[in-house]
């Protein structure tokens, strides 16, 4: 907790981007709540009694759908699932990534050899249109299963940079001190190396749970995502395949846009002040 509060008053940046994320986690974490006050019902995907294609008004803020949904309880489910999918995509790429980034850099020799080569190929492979073919083929899949796929393909972005942090940090005389105090790779590598480093491993998660968002976006807005959960692709996949917007039923496509929007600008703000705080001469200049 003392670390957090140097944090908050360090960056101006890293405090709203922690308060815009903030709000919009509580949004999500709380949305069966809301989605039964705005919408009348908890489960958002029902195909409901209520009049088709609604304007926004005061029982229903964004209107509602073809198929008579509120539109405001669907956006708040689809921001719940699309959070929840960033937070499972980006623990567990950012955990291959740090696992493979420790071990390559400090070990060194034949095995960082073999595991930054492991790596650079994992880069250079052009991910997203694999992602279509297994989509393609993969159509009944769970929300683990998304964010496994989602996270097989991002890991090395947050392993690269992290072992060129570790190779810098393995010679420094601390370090030293602990292998003459008989410490063990592990202790070294967790006791002495990953407390250092854990503004770094913050920004990779941060950055691969993004990754994920807009990824998972990108698939339900051409058709490919899961057909069994609802995001906020799948509300632009329907805005565009209704027609929406030419019938005035604008909401259905802002709003999920506008999180998104959100998104992005909080996970950006943070690491922008992340940078600010742990960077001297970033800090100098941006005058934070």
């Amino acid at each position: 907790m003392s670390g957090l509060r140097r944090l908050w008053g360090a960056s101006s940046k890293f405090q709203m981007g922690l308060v815009i994320l903030g709000v919009l986690i509580l949004l999500a974490v709380l949305h069966p709540f809301f989605s039964w006050i705005i919408g009348g019902k908890q489960d958002p995907t029902a195909l409901s009694t209520y009049d088709r294609w609604e304007v926004p008004n005061a029982y229903h803020w964004l209107g509602t759908d073809r198929y008579g949904r509120d539109i405001m309880a669907m956006t708040l489910d689809g921001l719940a699932t699309s959070l929840e999918i960033a937070a499972i995509a980006g623990l567990l790429s950012t955990f291959i990534g740090v696992i493979v980034a420790f071990v390559a850099g400090y070990k060194g020799g034949w095995l960082d050899a073999v595991l930054r080569t492991t790596t650079d190929m994992f880069l250079v492979v052009p991910s997203f249109p694999l992602l279509l073919t297994l989509s393609a083929y993969v159509r009944n899949v769970s929300l683990l299963t998304v964010a496994m796929m989602l996270a097989a393909f991002s890991w090395p972005f947050a392993a690269r940079p992290i072992r060129s942090y570790v190779l810098s940090l393995r010679s420094r005389p601390y370090v030293e001190l602990a292998r003459v105090t008989n410490l063990n790779d592990f202790q070294i590598i967790f006791q002495e190396l990953v407390p250092n480093l854990l503004p770094y491993i913050g920004v990779g998660f941060a950055n691969a749970a993004l990754g994920a968002v807009f990824a998972l976006v990108g698939l339900e807005v051409i058709g490919l995502g899961p057909a069994n959960i609802i995001d906020l692709g799948l509300l632009i996949n329907y805005a565009i395949s209704w027609g929406a917007m030419s019938l005035g039923a604008w909401p259905i496509f802002v709003a999920p846009v506008i999180f998104l929007s959100l998104v992005f600008i909080s996970v950006n703000l943070l690491n922008i002040g992340l940078e600010e705080i742990y960077n001297p001469r970033l800090r100098g200049t941006a005058g934070a």
